[in-house]
């Protein structure tokens, strides 16, 4: 038999293979299933059973020492909560807090990206140091942050008074400590977007640039309807990710402020957490992250409908 036969043979053999099915379910259907079987396995253990678990202890005066002995008092916390003035001073921080950062983050990482995206000098070593900042953990960049913002000892303070003679009270002001802790995190997590909207720029065409001068587009007309437009996916995914990720935000006030001062720092998840380990509300805690899941998929949806919705 020749070689050509053979492979022939062994194609058909290979065809008839593919084409066997069990139950009416094929044979590369069901090597999909068992490659991703692990991910089924550790998806349903760390994501929806704790999902399943905190809605039921949010059904309940949960006892953490004795959960068979927890009271079913089915909505009772979620009212409480809808009517607790500490609950809505916490929210309203949170939103306070996501305005001051994810605006000037999205803004200023494109204009980063789109600047480093240039042939300027040392582009490889900017994007290392606008990148760097993030790989740091909230505790290092806590650490870093509260020398700089130290009052009498901090070098911001230094100059500020070197200068103007003034020492303004970052941390331990209800006017800045907020602010502060927004120039913190904007700091932090700048890079991360940095890279993915540098990535999407540079998978732009740059033959739609040429076109648009030739035809004497100004660069403003150009961002407009070129860079915009073809970096709407990425824009979106960043608006969404940070929108989430500082609505949960803790690590910032836990170390730098501890919620204060009087509580104008206290965010959804410190309060949560407070609720948690300090007064050993684990029912009412659970609640109150439900709350926030259901806020953060309102947001995810109107962003995706606002910035995405003309996508298509």
């Amino acid at each position: 038999m020749s070689i050509r036969n053979r492979l022939s043979g062994l194609t058909r053999t290979e065809e008839g293979r593919k084409r066997q099915s069990i139950g009416g379910i094929s044979w590369e259907t069901i090597q999909g299933y068992l490659w991703a079987l692990p991910y089924l396995a550790a998806f349903a253990v760390f994501l929806l059973w704790p999902l399943a678990k905190g809605l039921w202890m949010s059904a309940h005066d949960w006892n953490p020492l004795l959960p068979s002995e927890s009271e079913w008092i089915g909505i009772q916390n979620y009212v409480e909560l809808l009517n607790d003035p500490f609950f809505w001073s916490a929210l309203w921080n949170t939103i306070y807090f996501v305005v001051l950062t994810v605006a000037p983050m999205v803004v200023l990482s494109l204009a980063l990206a789109l600047g480093v995206n240039r042939n300027v000098k040392g582009k490889t070593a900017l994007r290392t140091i606008y990148f760097s900042p993030y790989v740091l953990t909230i505790a290092v960049v806590a650490i870093i942050w509260l020398e700089f913002l130290s009052t009498d000892f901090g070098p911001i303070n230094y100059y500020l008074n070197l200068f103007f003679g003034i020492r303004p009270q970052w941390l331990t002001s209800e006017l800045l400590a907020m602010p502060s802790l927004a120039m913190t995190t904007v700091w932090w997590l700048l890079g991360f977007n940095f890279i993915i909207l540098l990535a999407a720029r540079q998978n732009v065409p740059e033959r739609l640039y040429e076109a648009a001068r030739l035809d004497g587009a100004s660069t403003w007309r150009q961002f407009r309807d070129i860079t915009v437009p073809q970096m709407r996916n990425a824009l979106l995914f960043v608006v969404i990710i940070q929108f989430i990720y500082q609505f949960q935000v803790f690590g910032q006030p836990y170390v730098m402020t501890g919620g204060g001062p009087s509580q104008s720092t206290r965010t959804i998840v410190y309060y949560l957490y407070q609720s948690a380990f300090n007064q050993q509300s684990f029912g009412y805690a659970a609640a109150i992250g439900y709350i926030l899941f259901a806020i953060l998929v309102g947001i995810s949806l109107v962003n995706y409908y606002v910035i995405g919705g003309n996508n298509e």
